[in-house]
């Protein structure tokens, strides 16, 4: 209920702001709000929107999967064994602050048109940010909490239980709610080139037909995507991170 009062006034903060940037351009290049949501939920009864929204919503949630995948693991390896990080972490930070979007053209080279370079772009981009913070929320552990573990008779199997995964998985799933804005992005402009499904080419190929209540289809759509996937990304935080939302709380 929280979350629903929270979208509402967002949207209607939103809508005043476009209704009267909408007046003062004449109606023209930016529609009036009312005609953008009466053509929006139109769109939602018909199956072509739901085609391209399903090919984006796939595109986008397979590639934060497989960027968690790959960069946890890799992150709380990276910040609990030193001789890993010392060995991978020069090469991390080197190539962290490289725009990876610029990479894009190689991607579409060595996989092809379709969805595999899409989504490793994406992919690519998120997982640097799951393994970096992961990796300096893990560091970040004081050392007398593997002492506590350790002189209870835990083994490594319960320091990995009990001290290295409370420690990193609030840092992931940050990471992961916070990237999904940055993969909503990404998945934008990886779909106005090189493809003829997905919410990107429908806002760039309305754009060109000029056809602009379309295009602000297509923006809502991927604006409504964008914010379920932070929702569930943040429910999953709650879900598997219920120890820090209990002890907040208390």
């Amino acid at each position: 209920m929280h979350s629903l009062l929270r979208y509402g006034l967002v949207v209607l903060c939103i809508g005043l702001l476009w209704k009267g940037a909408a007046l003062a351009l004449g109606g023209v290049i930016l529609p009036h709000p009312e005609e953008a949501l009466r053509i929006f939920f139109f769109a939602l009864t018909t199956k072509l929107f739901w085609e391209h929204f399903m090919v984006s919503a796939y595109r986008a949630v397979f590639a934060m999967g497989l960027a968690w995948i790959v960069a946890f693991p890799l992150g709380l390896v990276m910040g609990s064994v030193k001789r890993v990080d010392s060995l991978l972490a020069p090469f991390v930070f080197l190539t962290y602050p490289v725009p990876k979007i610029v990479l894009l053209p190689v991607f579409l080279l060595l996989f092809g048109l379709g969805d595999t370079a899409k989504i490793a772009m994406i992919a690519l981009i998120l997982g640097y940010q799951i393994l970096v913070t992961t990796r300096d929320g893990v560091k970040a552990v004081h050392p007398k909490y593997f002492d506590s573990v350790r002189s209870l008779g835990g083994s490594r199997l319960d320091v990995l239980r009990e001290v290295l995964l409370p420690a990193a998985l609030p840092h992931g799933f940050t990471a992961l709610r916070l990237g999904t804005g940055v993969s909503v992005a990404v998945l934008f402009f990886v779909e106005s080139f090189a493809t003829t499904r997905g919410l990107g080419y429908m806002i760039m190929d309305a754009w060109g037909a000029m056809d602009y209540l379309t295009m602000f289809t297509g923006i809502l759509g991927m604006s409504l995507m964008g914010a379920a996937l932070y929702e569930i990304a943040n429910l999953l935080e709650r879900r598997l991170c219920r120890w820090m939302f209990l002890r907040n709380k208390g």
